[in-house]
């Protein structure tokens, strides 16, 4: 009878001992499976990471540039801005919707350092685009600075022309560690014209003002900020005020070549003509009579396609000054404007202050698109260029 009893504890033992073992075992199955499972996403993520750093930056812009939609591209080529501190529902819409490529600051946008980086933060992880954003404001000192009570003002360029090269080097190092700390990556400056107004340039002689920008340019590009060269062909011949109406040079072809043109071509030819993505160029709104009577140069093929790109050689991105400009609306529609801009030649089109007119340029040239005004190749060029630059500064594909 012990026996049995003995013997029945066990059997009963051992089927206890095998439904407990059978259940941890079921339980570590469906454990392992659940983290291999949240596994794949980041495996996944670390594959796209892996195949990217096989690949030359011309691969990976050709890869990322295979996989956007038109609507994508499209959004890459428009630049905008943002209103308020915050980035709220509308504005993460606005992004989203439209794709868009770039935004900049201004002082509207500024309250403490760090409320305006998570302003930036925000805005980068809100847009959810296969790239990040340019980030871009008109800092080029003295009476053009944003955001003064957040990061220091520099002196005008014309302040800067009464020193030497040196200095405004390390003043464009200084201001390029100012604006990282935001997260800004690209610069409206500097201004590369002849005896503008306001003490905005540098100098009235052209080898003093190219001596300037080239130290200036140099200083952003060792602090990893995208300058600008602006405003090309150069408007400190100008006489009205194109942010008010769109007026002309009447220069004579001889003179804006051996005086006005001289900074923006002779960086070009000492920076392998700007290949390497360290600055764009700003094309301005004034008509130029020596080369285009009928077109302000924003909108001017013989100017920006002629001229910069052909001519002069230049392989860099070209932007064109804020569409906002009374030099433009008094004469064109938002969405008229950036189509001629992008048929010019231009890879981004800059529009401020509102959300409806930066729509307007994006459909514009979404409807020019599908009516085949403008091709997908020609697209393709300049959404290239911005991946390029993008990706040589380190603006990378977020998984």
């Amino acid at each position: 009878m012990k026996r049995k009893i003995i013997i029945g504890v066990s059997v009963a033992f051992v089927f206890l001992a095998a439904i407990i073992g059978g259940s941890l075992y079921v339980m570590n199955h469906n454990d392992a499976n659940a983290q291999n499972a949240s596994a794949k996403p980041s495996q996944e993520a670390t594959k796209q990471e892996r195949k990217q750093q096989l690949l030359t930056t011309d691969e990976q812009v050709e890869d990322i540039l295979s996989s956007m939609s038109q609507t994508e591209k499209i959004g890459q080529m428009v630049f905008v801005s943002l209103p308020g501190t915050e980035v709220d529902d509308e504005a993460r819409y606005a992004m989203q919707q439209f794709h868009y490529g770039g935004i900049v600051l201004f002082d509207r946008n500024f309250e403490s350092k760090e409320q305006v980086k998570n302003f930036v933060m925000d805005a980068q992880s809100g847009c959810g685009e296969k790239v990040p954003l340019f980030v871009a404001i008109d800092e080029e000192g003295g009476l053009v600075s944003r955001g003064k009570e957040v990061i220091p003002a520099p002196p005008s360029a014309e302040a800067v022309g009464h020193e030497d090269k040196a200095f405004a080097q390390k003043l464009a190092g200084e201001v390029a560690h100012d604006l990282k700390s935001i997260g800004v990556n690209v610069n409206f400056a500097p201004v590369a014209d002849l005896g503008l107004g306001r003490e905005r340039s540098y100098s009235k002689s052209p080898y003093e003002v190219l001596k300037f920008v080239e130290a200036t340019v140099e200083g952003y590009r060792a602090g990893g900020i995208i300058s600008t060269l602006k405003h090309f062909p150069g408007i400190g011949k100008g006489v009205v005020d194109s942010h008010q109406e769109i007026s002309s040079i009447e220069a004579t072809e001889h003179q804006l070549r051996k005086e006005d043109l001289v900074p923006f071509r002779e960086i070009l030819n000492g920076t392998e003509k700007g290949k390497n993505m360290d600055y764009m160029i700003m094309v301005g709104h004034f008509r130029y009579p020596a080369f285009d009577a009928e077109n302000p140069a924003s909108l001017s093929k013989a100017i920006i396609t002629g001229l910069l790109r052909k001519e002069m050689g230049y392989e860099g991105l070209i932007i064109t000054d804020d569409l906002g400009m009374g030099a433009i609306i008094k004469n064109y529609s938002f969405g008229g404007a950036a189509v001629k801009a992008v048929q010019a030649g231009a890879d981004l089109v800059l529009v401020c202050h509102d959300y409806g007119h930066a729509e307007e340029a994006y459909m514009g040239i979404y409807e020019a698109v599908k009516a085949g005004e403008i091709s997908e190749k020609r697209l393709d060029e300049s959404v290239r260029r911005i991946l390029k630059a993008k990706l040589r500064h380190g603006l990378r594909p977020v998984n």
